[in-house]
């Protein structure tokens, strides 16, 4: 879906996520929820910290981004949702997302992702804050 949507601002030949980010990019939360995590900083503790959410969360699809170009040739904003849920309890994690992608040579440098913490947090309970990675 992202590399998709970002075309080609950021490297087509990467297979997922983690690799299109920069091994120094930074990926913020500014919503987190209370003692949650707020900003991992590189491509290992970024492939790390999601790693931490594989026992805690099932997304089961993403809808269809629209982006929104910037004046900074290097800045997309995307809107999407998912259809998840939470898999120690069963509650449906279905989430709105607007991402403000920062690019530079074909690597995603920064990335922040608002969400919002409610919804997770019905979604996995505890296991936000307890099981997912801080």
């Amino acid at each position: 879906m992202l590399k998709g949507a970002l075309g080609s601002l950021v490297d087509q030949e990467a297979d997922g996520f983690v690799e299109m980010m920069a091994p120094d990019g930074v990926m913020e939360f500014p919503y987190a929820p209370p003692d949650g995590t707020t900003r991992v900083e590189g491509r290992e503790a970024l492939a790390a910290y999601l790693d931490g959410f594989r026992g805690v969360m099932a997304i089961d699809s993403l809808t269809e981004p629209t982006v929104h170009l910037t004046q900074n040739p290097n800045v997309a904003i995307l809107e999407f949702g998912c259809i998840g849920r939470g898999l120690k309890t069963g509650q449906p994690y279905n989430q709105r997302y607007i991402s403000v992608i920062t690019l530079k040579d074909g690597k995603i440098a920064r990335y922040v992702d608002y969400w919002n913490p409610l919804v997770g947090l019905a979604a996995l309970g505890d296991a936000l804050l307890q099981d997912g990675p801080k």
